[in-house]
Formats: structure tokens, sequence, C-alpha cells
């Protein structure tokens, strides 16, 4: 086993991996670091020597996220173009570098249901927090990125990005889509300035979110679980890892990619018994 690769345990899921150095000295600014894959991300990249500049409108969370990776909190509404620059600011004035921006922030409320039930307000909603959100943070970081001549942005996107669901979340649906739509063409237009855009493409992971469809939906959760080829949800490390992977050197050729990892759900046409 290398240092980078993953042992899993009998039951499939992922013990923890060895960590390698591949991203000392370098910034790495983290939206929605409180929780969830961002908070993991906060800890993997910290892990991999990265200065963490950990994002959140949640103050306690961001903050606490932050103390453990030994680095900086910004508190930040993403939907507020001020606060993002601010951000992104933080980050070039305290360490001096803009690395890696993991544009990672998002909601998905119960209001956000079929579009026979979403009304306008939930549609608006979810479409700031989960695309205009990113559209902010890629505007505020590209400047320092272009004039470095070198950046890895990194957007998350979904699987729904590239296929359809009967259980549908009309607006977080199309907000995942939109984000991967403007990483492959900011991929592409700022390629040859040494800078790379990805958008990850998350299955179902096994984040605070997902727990609260379980216990208000088991259901609607249950239909999920049972597409998944490997037969399980992704754990947020899981996901921190192929961020990790993306911001690093290890992936110089990987660009304007839809970075699937979901356990094989967009490949697959029925599952094993």
């Amino acid at each position: 086993m290398t240092s980078t690769e993953t042992a899993t345990s009998p039951g499939g899921s992922p013990q923890t991996p060895a960590i390698c150095r591949r991203l000392v000295g370098r910034t790495a600014v983290i939206t929605g670091a409180g929780s969830g894959i961002g908070l993991a991300t906060a800890r993997r990249l910290a892990s991999e020597g990265a200065n963490v500049v950990c994002g959140d409108i949640d103050e306690t969370a961001g903050k606490a996220a932050a103390e453990e990776v030994g680095g900086t909190f910004v508190k930040v509404d993403v939907t507020d173009p001020e606060q993002v620059e601010a951000l992104f600011r933080t980050a070039f004035e305290t360490y001096g570098s803009v690395d890696i921006a993991f544009n990672n922030a998002g909601i998905s409320p119960p209001d956000d249901d079929s579009i026979l039930e979403t009304g306008l307000e939930a549609w608006k909603r979810v479409q700031d927090v989960n695309l205009t959100s990113v559209y902010l943070c890629c505007k505020a970081a590209l400047p320092y990125m272009r004039r470095q001549g070198k950046g890895s942005i990194i957007n998350t996107a979904s699987f729904v990005a590239i296929m359809g669901a009967a259980t549908s979340q009309i607006s977080y649906t199309a907000s995942k889509g939109g984000v991967l739509a403007m990483s492959r063409e900011l991929g592409v237009q700022f390629a040859r300035e040494g800078i790379r855009v990805n958008a990850l493409c998350p299955g179902p992971v096994n984040t605070p979110l997902l727990q609260e469809l379980f216990a208000k939906d088991p259901e609607r959760a249950a239909r999920r679980l049972v597409h998944i080829p490997v037969g399980r949800f992704a754990e947020a490390e899981e996901i921190a890892a192929a961020v990790a992977f993306l911001a690093s050197d290890d992936s110089s050729f990987v660009n304007a990619s839809d970075f699937l990892v979901d356990g094989g759900i967009s490949g697959a046409y029925v599952t094993p018994l």
C-alpha cells in the first residue's frame, strides 16, 4: 500500500489512511468548513501541510474547526459579495497566497422538493447558497491565482448534476448542474494560466444533512441507499481525500472535470444483491 492509499475494513468502510504531505506551505480556503465535508477537508488539508482558512456562517462551528487545524476562521455569508471578497483577502493577507479554493458551502432544505411543490422563494434561496456563492468565490479567488500563475479550485457539485432522481429536490439538482457547467467553463478558460477548476461530484455522504433526512423520512433515504453498488453511503473523510487529490500536484492533468466520488451510482443499472 502506498502512502496515499486508504485501507478498508472487512465491512468495506474506510480506515484512517496514511497521510502524505503534498500541500506544505500552500493556503487553502474552505467554505462550509464548520461541519460535514468541509470540516473533514479542513482536517485533511491541514494534515497534508496546508494553511487552512475556514469560512462558515456558523461562528461557533467555524472557530472550532479553525482552532482544531491550526488555521484561521472567517465568518462569511457566502451569498454576500463583500464578505466573500474579505474571506479570500484575509487568506492572502494572513498567509501570502491563495493556492486552493474549496467552494463547498451548500444547503438542502426540506421545502426544496418536487417542482410541483417548491415555491419561488425556496428555489431562489437554494440557488443563492449553492450556485451564486460558487460564482462569487471563484470570482474572488481567481485574481490571486492569476497573479501567482497557479491554483486549484474545487467546487462542490453532486452526482445529481449528471443524473436524475424521482425523489426530486429540484432547486438543489439545478444548482449542482450549474456548478458543474460553470466549473467546466472556468477550467477551460483559465487552464493556460496554470489554474485548474474541477467540479467534485460526491454521492450521498454520511453527514448531519443526510442523517436528518433519515430521521425525517426513512423511506426516502432508503430509496437512495438501494442504488449504491457498494451498499453504503460515503464518509466525509473519503470525499476529503478526493479534495486533497484535486488540490495537489498529483492531479496536475485533471481539469474541467466532473470528478465523481459516488460509490458507482452513476455507472449502475442494477446493483448487486
